[in-house]
């Protein structure tokens, strides 16, 4: 199959990186139309929401829907048209040119932009909220809508009304290459320590990792990234954070070192209805270089993880629970080494890109 995959995605984002490094490697031909847009900024959620930011946000995008529009035409005949994710801003263009083509659809909703910035961040108001809620019901005219869990899938259905028949649950796996399996390191060279890998969104629970870090016993954790919650980890770390380090950033291709340099992984913790429905990235690539994951227990977590098998699950927001689990990990070397083979196990089943790619066309075949 040939695939056209459009918009102004972020193209080096793991979630379509993965999908296109599948889709290739399973004989399929990729074809991509791109004009960056979102890679002038990291953070998605922060000053581009001000209005004078949205003008030029819009100037731009209208740019580019232009450039793409024009360059679209010089591809050959394709079997599907992908929006790439966040699809939303670029499926009016899309849903033009898969009817123009008269081919398939396919919209890339990993996450609804009302959800998240309204609900899950706090970022807008009601209206705002609403609108961009508006905006993530264009996902409805596509004919295959992806989503990285079942849990989201169904929340698709239920808030955007999305046709469930054209739903199909596409994890967002990680990329081999730059998470290989890594031996552990020994105690005897470096203390058991977790690490814990984000930018700072409300939904991953900081607050609840940094103080399960403070219990007696629990190993300590490094902290990468920064993001909405930066200035209250700092202050945080002013006023004396025991058993936490910060990294403030690590480059993309450097984050496989980081998590094998350490014995355990945390995944997210928040009591948002967005973060009972995610398995995120870094749950992921932590699987994929053979780490146990300690993460909340949630319907999207329980999609793809086993407590006592291939992660630790825990209530969220529990730190007692969280300190415990930790302090259960860094105990038990065996239990570590059981838990990180079967996480790779795992990963190796459902989150390869072969395997992540192999649902998309399944969905397109059907569509």
């Amino acid at each position: 199959m040939r695939f056209l995959w459009l918009g102004t995605y972020e193209a080096e984002y793991p979630r379509g990186a993965v999908l296109r490094q599948g889709l290739r490697a399973l004989g399929h031909d990729v074809v991509e139309c791109h004009e960056p847009l979102w890679e002038r900024t990291r953070h998605k959620a922060g000053g581009f929401l001000a209005p004078a930011s949205l003008a030029r946000s819009g100037a731009a995008a209208a740019r580019a829907w232009a450039l793409l529009a024009r360059r679209e035409r010089r591809v050959g005949p394709v079997d599907a048209v992908v929006v790439g994710y966040p699809a939303q801003p670029d499926l009016p263009l899309g849903r033009l040119v898969a009817r123009r083509r008269r081919v398939p659809l396919v919209a890339d909703m990993m996450i609804a932009l009302g959800d998240t910035l309204a609900g899950d961040r706090g970022r807008v108001g009601v209206v705002g909220g609403r609108v961009l809620t508006a905006v993530d019901r264009l996902a409805r005219g596509a004919q295959v809508v992806m989503a990285d869990t079942r849990a989201n899938a169904d929340w698709m259905v239920a808030h955007l009304g999305v046709d469930p028949r054209r739903t199909v649950v596409v994890p967002v796996g990680a990329e081999p290459a730059l998470f290989p399996p890594a031996a552990v390191p020994s105690p005897a060279d470096a203390p058991v320590s977790a690490v814990f890998i984000g930018k700072l969104a409300p939904l991953h629970g900081l607050p609840t990792v940094l103080e399960a870090a403070a219990v007696p016993g629990a190993p300590p954790v490094t902290v990468v990234g920064d993001g909405q919650l930066m200035s209250w980890l700092r202050g945080r770390l002013d006023a004396g954070a025991p058993g936490v380090t910060h990294v403030p950033w690590i480059p993309y291709r450097d984050l496989g070192a980081e998590i094998a340099r350490h014995h355990i992984a945390l995944g997210v913790f928040g009591t948002s209805d967005k973060a009972g429905r995610v398995v995120p990235n870094k749950v992921w690539q932590a699987m994929s270089v053979g780490r146990p994951v300690v993460t909340a227990d949630t319907p999207g977590a329980r999609e793809v993880l086993r407590d006592g098998e291939n992660a630790l699950l825990v209530p969220p927001a529990d730190v007692p629970a969280l300190a415990a689990a930790l302090t259960r990990l860094a105990t038990d070397a065996g239990l570590r080494a059981r838990m990180g083979t079967e996480a790779r196990a795992t990963y190796a089943r459902l989150g390869t890109p072969e395997a992540v790619a192999a649902r998309l066309v399944a969905a397109v075949e059907a569509a």
